[in-house]
């Protein structure tokens, strides 16, 4: 099972206002493993940034101005995403985002079906408390120190350790991503177990030996009227 973890900044907090999308960071999970593989993008927004955005991911109209606009890179972000769940904190900001510029570019929007939002598992399961990324993270143990400011691709690699302790934590995995190899490609990683091709187990005896039984008749000889006689011939 593939599923892409993804994180958004943007230049406010409304695209149907004029915001625009000027970073996306995604992660991808196979069977909740962090296969490795990841996206990330710069966007210029074509406008000014306000400077209360900018206070928050530090990205500035400078920085951003040599950047390709969302179209030119649009079809490579879609062909990493796939046709994969999409698994966002406060999901439908992100996915708000992301429709407004892909129809900008007249190009299908992503489907809400495909939408897994991490905040609302998070306030399923711990009612009445803060259910922001820094919290969530300060409550499973995940070490965010590194985290100055937003970054998209920082966020969405917090947020997949977050979403794998949300759904179950470590041990959907079993231990067995040491046992694994992940072979990478041009946008998608795959888990292949490295047990493949081994020659399997032969199958092993679940029955008593004789010797066994023997020691365990002896054993109840020792016993006054044992009950694991009872219908035994």
């Amino acid at each position: 099972m593939r599923e892409i973890v993804f994180d958004t900044e943007t230049t406010g907090l409304d695209p149907l206002t004029g915001d625009r999308l000027v970073e996306i960071g995604c992660v991808e999970l196979v069977n909740r493993i962090p296969t490795g593989a990841t996206y990330h993008c710069y966007f210029n927004p074509e406008r000014a940034m306000p400077s209360a955005a900018e206070a928050v991911h530090g990205l500035s109209d400078r920085f951003l101005a040599d950047k390709p606009r969302f179209a030119e890179k649009a079809a490579e972000l879609l062909d990493f995403l796939g046709d994969d769940k999409l698994v966002a904190h406060n999901a439908r900001f992100d996915f708000g985002f992301l429709n407004a510029e892909l129809e900008r570019c007249r190009l299908p929007l992503v489907d809400l079906e495909r939408m897994i939002d991490s905040l609302t598992i998070a306030r399923t399961l711990h009612p009445g408390a803060k259910h922001s990324l820094d919290a969530l993270c300060s409550r499973y143990g995940i070490d965010r120190s590194h985290r100055v400011k937003h970054g998209a691709l920082l966020d969405a690699e917090l947020l997949a350790q977050l979403y794998i302790e949300l759904t179950g934590g470590r041990q959907i995995g079993l231990g067995l991503v040491a046992e694994a190899q992940i072979v990478v490609g041009t946008s998608a990683a795959v888990l292949r177990p490295a047990m493949a091709g081994r020659a399997p187990r032969p199958p092993r005896p679940f029955f008593p030996s004789e010797a066994e039984l023997a020691r365990h008749a002896a054993f109840l000889d020792k016993l006054d009227n044992p009950i694991w006689r009872d219908g035994v011939a």
